[in-house]
């Protein structure tokens, strides 16, 4: 079941592809992950470790103490505190209270729910162009907003004020079945 291109020999395959052919049954490591790292941004394997391990601590430390952590694209981190509630025991059928408790949440968010199901990682050109052509629309849409907020008050001077009219009531008449 392994890649025809990579084989664990392979000195030439990245430690993501070797991580990923070699283990299909089996998750990505830290280690593997902070090599991964390491190479794609060229930095030192330890470098990346420490700061992953730092990135672990903070992420853990931050949703204990109830606040979230979202990380825009990616997933979100937080605490959910469970209620009491009653349960069966399933071999004797007795009912048992199982106690309040907190337990952690993760949630994928959408670009890696579509760069999962598409099977194609998500493209960083592409985020920083979109992000481009937000920020020169929001600049546009402000130029726009501000011409029309000068005009808009012209007009609404000069427009009359609407009379209300109340609404009469009338009583409801009785009608005779037809046969």
């Amino acid at each position: 079941m392994r890649d025809a291109g990579v084989a664990f020999g392979d000195t030439d395959a990245s430690p993501l592809e070797k991580a990923t052919t070699a283990h299909k049954e089996t998750a990505l490591n830290k280690r593997e992950l902070a090599a991964a790292i390491a190479e794609r941004t060229d930095r030192d394997r330890r470098d990346v470790e420490a700061v992953l391990n730092e990135f672990v601590s903070t992420v853990t430390d931050t949703v204990a103490g109830g606040e979230q952590v979202v990380l825009t694209g990616f997933c979100k981190f937080v605490r959910v505190d469970r209620g009491p509630r009653m349960a069966r025991n399933p071999q004797t059928g007795e009912p048992v209270r199982v106690p309040a408790k907190k337990a952690a949440r993760i949630t994928p968010l959408k670009a890696f729910k579509d760069a999962v199901v598409t099977g194609r990682p998500a493209k960083k050109a592409a985020a920083k162009k979109a992000a481009a052509k937000k920020t020169a629309a929001k600049k546009a849409s402000a130029k726009k907003a501000a011409a029309t907020k000068s005009t808009a008050k012209k007009a609404s001077a000069k427009k009359s004020t609407a009379k209300k009219s109340t609404a009469k009531k009338s009583t409801a008449k009785k009608s005779t079945a037809r046969r």
